[in-house]
């Protein structure tokens, strides 16, 4: 084994995960990416790589791409509406504006109604600003190909994706009051809190209890939440932590972690909440995932 290509590796990792990551919503397959790209990186030749970087982003971007092409038809038969997996990430990805954004669940569920291809380009050349050649070279397009699908991309993002956040500051006190108002059951709390047509929606996956429709509407979210919580007559405690980026919470009841929650704050008041249940996307919720833009 070449020590220079593992030190090469290793010292890119976070990065190669998060392209990963970022193409296919799942930190699980995207850590299968890894694997695979480093199976194929010990066989290359390091004399004839010119920008180990740039090789190293173009394998795992092929490799995701497979693997989005496959697991799309899965998500097809999901139960319930699919969720990306979601990620504790630490306090310097929040402070990382653009790297916390391209991060979100919300923006995330948008990149989720681009074709694969459509999606890693976008990814490319959003999030880590690789150039239309080297993009080219990674999804097997000429570069001509790439920046008209690039632009396409883009459009379709813009008109979709959720309105820019609050700042940190606004979002942290808003998810603070959501915290205290679901702990205590405050029902008209939680109404102050919520933006009118907040959207709630659960990924339990088929495997646990959860909306298989986004419910739309504060009070039609709070009546659901509260109505929940008291016909099971059970506690719930919750945790403030950073979930892709942004203020969330680990949700526990009766003490035991039931999900993860991202929510997404707009004009002071959280306008989307996500919630998972699902247990398979729950297996990174004890650690913060180290993920970078650059």
């Amino acid at each position: 084994m070449n020590p220079a290509a593992t030190e090469t590796f290793v010292g890119l990792r976070n990065l190669l995960f998060t392209v990963a990551y970022e193409v296919l919503g799942s930190a699980a397959d995207a850590e299968d990416v890894l694997q695979e790209t480093w199976l194929r990186w010990v066989e290359v030749d390091l004399d004839q790589v010119r920008d180990q970087r740039a090789y190293l982003i173009r394998i795992t971007t092929r490799q995701a791409l497979n693997r989005l092409r496959t697991v799309k038809r899965r998500r097809e038969a999901y139960v319930g509406t699919w969720l990306p997996e979601p990620l504790l990430t630490t306090p310097d990805v929040a402070e990382d504006f653009e790297l916390a954004e391209n991060l979100s669940i919300g923006l995330m569920l948008v990149l989720e109604t681009l074709s694969p291809t459509e999606r890693a380009v976008f990814v490319l050349r959003e999030a880590f600003d690789v150039d239309y050649d080297e993009i080219a070279a990674a999804v097997g397009k000429s570069p001509a190909a790439v920046r008209q699908i690039a632009h396409r991309a883009r459009r379709h993002v813009d008109a979709r994706r959720p309105r820019t956040s609050a700042s940190q500051r606004t979002a942290q006190a808003a998810v603070a009051a959501f915290q205290r108002a679901l702990e205590t059951q405050d029902m008209q709390g939680l109404m102050d809190v919520l933006a009118p047509q907040a959207v709630l929606i659960g990924d339990g996956g088929g495997v646990r209890r959860a909306g298989l429709r986004p419910i739309s509407g504060a009070e039609r979210v709070v009546r659901y939440v509260l109505g929940g919580i008291r016909k099971a007559g059970v506690e719930v405690t919750t945790e403030l932590t950073d979930v892709n980026g942004h203020p969330g919470l680990l949700v526990r009841v009766d003490g035991v972690l039931d999900g993860i929650m991202a929510l997404h704050v707009e004009d002071e008041r959280i306008a989307g909440m996500y919630y998972v249940l699902n247990p398979e996307k729950l297996t990174r919720a004890g650690v913060e995932t180290a993920v970078v833009a650059r």
